[in-house]
């Protein structure tokens, strides 16, 4: 009689291959990646094993001492943020984020646009006149007003006759 792994027996002599469980993996899959990222984690993991030592593995990846423990460092951060645990639900997008805010501008727009139309009918109902309309500014931009001083100077110009210059041409003839 065989037991099972508590040391209960299951009623069954066939071994566990027979009985339609399959063997356990081998190892675990590992799917992406380029050959020499694939290759450059084997052997840091071969050092983390205690298989290898890191200036063995330095010498074969071809970098230096300080430059593996780089690589080393940075393979254990990105293993550590692996195992953090994920958020639950649909992640947040920026497509999915834009038109959410899109349907939330047009639903405020019709909730402004039919507040301004109880407004208009509430004040037609008591008989209140409506404010007149604002006059838009044609740009933005304040008109200068112009400087005593300097009108003064442009007007002395404009009356000064202005000086003709003789030019060699005219001596010339």
């Amino acid at each position: 009689m065989s037991k099972a792994r508590n040391g209960v027996s299951n009623g069954s002599d066939e071994p566990a291959a027979k009985r339609g469980r399959r063997p356990g993996p081998t190892g675990p899959s590992v799917t992406g990646g380029s050959p020499e990222a694939r290759r450059l984690a084997a052997v840091l993991l071969e050092v983390l094993a205690g298989f290898r030592t890191p200036t063995d593995a330095a010498a074969l990846l071809g970098v230096s001492l300080p430059r593996y423990y780089a690589l080393e460092t940075r393979a254990l951060q990105g293993f550590v943020g692996a195992c953090e645990p994920r958020a639950r639900g649909p992640r947040a997008s920026p497509e999915r984020e834009a038109a959410r805010l899109r349907a939330e501008v047009e639903r405020l727009q019709r909730s402004c646009a039919r507040n301004q139309a109880l407004l208009r009918l509430s004040q037609r109902a008591i008989g209140v006149t409506p404010p007149p309309p604002k006059a838009a500014k044609a740009s933005g931009k304040r008109t200068r007003r112009p400087v005593a001083r300097a009108l003064r100077a442009a007007t002395k110009l404009q009356s000064e006759p202005p000086i003709v210059k003789e030019t060699g041409d005219a001596k010339a003839g």
